[in-house]
């Protein structure tokens, strides 16, 4: 049994604050799977048995029925899933969850909290009820794509805080904040407050998960990797530098993490979750 996979971008204005909408279905590759930190926060409507979170190294795991929201983190969450799982969720641009929650996305840092602390009980029953009908994935991302559409208001600031997000992003992270904020008209404290209270970071710590997760996606796992060309090619100080980063966002060496990646891709080839997550076990 496999798992299936189903994306695509929303409609505008969505798609400047969402990567895609997803359905999964299946059997997940392990029971347990970790993902490292990404610049993107996730939105996740559960539709089958209860999954489990584990949001910190000494942080009990805690169940999640009717799915979670999970603003951008700050170092790697571990994903518990029962043999089969089915959900239907967004994957947000780091700017992009603020206009749907009701606290400021600080509030929430490295704290998956349920769908039903974020939009209430009434909301999410009606929601997973209209889920419940759908005629299939593409009905079922419809109507997650309705419902976004039908909350999505205004929020100050926002404007400020997608433009000097996009340009971390176009530069994977290599921007001085200090020109960031000059070149916005504002001042440092400002952007650094707007960030916290849309994203749930600072712009230092979101730049510096642009270039980690940029600096990941340029390993080749089949070859030989040599790592002070690639801490040097990403604008690390040293290797050691680079080390010292790669364990405060994943709690692993490089070298513990490729294990874990090779062994994925080895065992799973061509998977659908082969992309970012890694065996937790």
């Amino acid at each position: 049994m496999g798992v299936e996979y189903v994306s695509r971008v929303p409609r505008p204005p969505l798609d400047g604050l969402i990567d895609d909408l997803y359905y999964l279905e299946g059997a997940p590759p392990y029971a347990r799977l970790t993902l490292p930190p990404m610049p993107a926060a996730v939105f996740i409507v559960n539709l089958g048995a209860p999954f489990r979170i584990r949001a910190g190294i000494d942080v009990e795991a805690a169940e999640y029925t009717d799915g979670c929201v999970i603003t951008t983190p700050t170092h790697a969450l571990a994903f518990g899933y029962p043999l089969r799982t089915r959900s239907v969720g967004v994957h947000f641009k780091p700017w992009g969850l603020a206009p749907f929650l009701p606290t400021p996305a600080a509030e929430l840092r490295d704290r998956p909290v349920t769908v039903e602390q974020v939009w209430g009980r009434p909301a999410m029953a009606e929601l997973r009820d209209r889920l419940a009908t759908a005629g299939g994935p593409h009905e079922l991302l419809t109507l997650l794509e309705e419902e976004l559409m039908r909350r999505l208001g205004e929020t100050a600031g926002l404007g400020l805080v997608r433009h000097t997000s996009s340009v971390m992003a176009a530069t994977s992270g290599a921007v001085a904040i200090g020109d960031l904020s000059a070149a916005a008209g504002v001042s440092s404290t400002h952007l650094a407050q707007r960030f916290k209270e849309l994203i749930g970071v600072t712009p230092k710590r979101l730049a510096r998960t642009y270039r980690f997760a940029a600096t990941v996606f340029a390993i080749d796992f089949a070859g030989s990797i040599d790592w002070g060309d690639l801490a040097g090619g990403a604008g690390y100080f040293d290797q050691a530098h680079f080390g010292h980063e790669f364990r405060a966002f994943t709690g692993l060496t490089p070298t513990r993490y490729i294990e874990g990646r090779r062994r994925f891709l080895r065992e799973h080839p061509g998977h659908t979750l082969d992309g970012w997550p890694l065996p937790a076990d």
